[in-house]
Formats: C-alpha cells, sequence, structure tokens
C-alpha cells in the first residue's frame, strides 16, 4: 500500500517536472531568458529559487522512500548550476526509484517513523501517517513551487504539462478537438 502510494506518484511527478524543465529551456531560448535566469528565479524572496525546488522534489521522493525502507539513494547535495544538472538529478532519482523493493516499503503501516528536522524539531508517527500527512504533502509543495516558478518566469505551461502521465488513462475519443 504505501509503495503505491508513494513510489510511482514520485516518478510520474519527476517525469512531469522534466518535461517541464524542457519545455522551458526550449521557451527561454525562443524568448531571450537564460538558464541562470530560470535557476535563479523564485516566487518571493524568501522562497527557494528553481534549483532549489528541483532539488528539494528530487530529495523529497528520497527521503521519503528511505525513511519507509529503501536503501541506496543517491545523494543530491547542492543545488544544480544548469539545466543539465537539473535534468541529472531528476535521472538519478528516477534510476533509484525504478530500483525499489515493494517489499521494503510495504511492511506494517503501522509500524513507527520518526525524524528530526535541522532547526531542532522531531517528529513521531506511523508509517501511513508519515505518507499521508509529511511526505506527501513535502514532495507536492516542492514539486508545484518549481512548476509555479517556471510559470512565473512566463514558460507557457498548463495544467496537461503539471499531470502530463494522465494521458496514460485518457478514455480514447474523448480528447478535446484542435
Amino acid at each position: 500500500m504505501l509503495y503505491d502510494l508513494t513510489v510511482p506518484a514520485y516518478i510520474n511527478g519527476l517525469k512531469a517536472l522534466s518535461g517541464q524543465l524542457g519545455k522551458a529551456l526550449a521557451w527561454g531560448r525562443d524568448n531571450d531568458i537564460g538558464e541562470l535566469q530560470f535557476i535563479a528565479a523564485r516566487l518571493a524572496p524568501d522562497m527557494f529559487p528553481l534549483a532549489s525546488q528541483v532539488r528539494f522534489s528530487c530529495g523529497q521522493a528520497i527521503q521519503a522512500a528511505t525513511r519507509l525502507g529503501a536503501g541506496g539513494a543517491p545523494l543530491l547535495d547542492e543545488d544544480a548550476t544548469d539545466f543539465a544538472g537539473l535534468q541529472a538529478q531528476i535521472a538519478a532519482t528516477l534510476a533509484w526509484l525504478e530500483t525499489i523493493d515493494r517489499a521494503a516499503l510495504d511492511g506494517d503501516p503501522d509500524r513507527a517513523v520518526g525524524f528530526d528536522l535541522p532547526n531542532g524539531m522531531a517528529f513521531d508517527m506511523t508509517a501511513a501517517t508519515y505518507v499521508r500527512d509529511w511526505a506527501q504533502p513535502q514532495y507536492y509543495f516542492h514539486l508545484v513551487a518549481a512548476y509555479g516558478i517556471l510559470r512565473h518566469m512566463g514558460v507557457p505551461l498548463g495544467k496537461a504539462d503539471y499531470v502530463s502521465y494522465m494521458m496514460a488513462y485518457l478514455r480514447p475519443g474523448t480528447a478535446p478537438a484542435g
């Protein structure tokens, strides 16, 4: 159950983010917006820039899976400095997620999961509560922040870019014309 709620969602979201970055890079070239402008862009002065949001999106997927029992995670210590680096972080995370054994995550959903934050706060909860109340909200926060930065910079993204993986479920004959 926990595997199904996490790993496939992380894979879907990171693949969509990779596509958004590809679209942003191409759009930026056509509109004289360089990689460094995107990398440093942020939604508000007190928020992290795009490079951090991408790393945090990857990191949240990695943290959740490792806290639930997966091993061998890649280390993403620093923000990427260009789009190739952003894509490399996503690719490394996706490659690792694809190796996770379902059994490593799907133990007892009531087992204890605890973690400490750098500011000294410590949390204790069940594995299921951790996924619902911490792991998923944290992951999607950073994924949406990255999407929001790209939109803020003018990249013509829409909901279909955010949930591009949903096209696999589209009922034939129901796509809008045009």
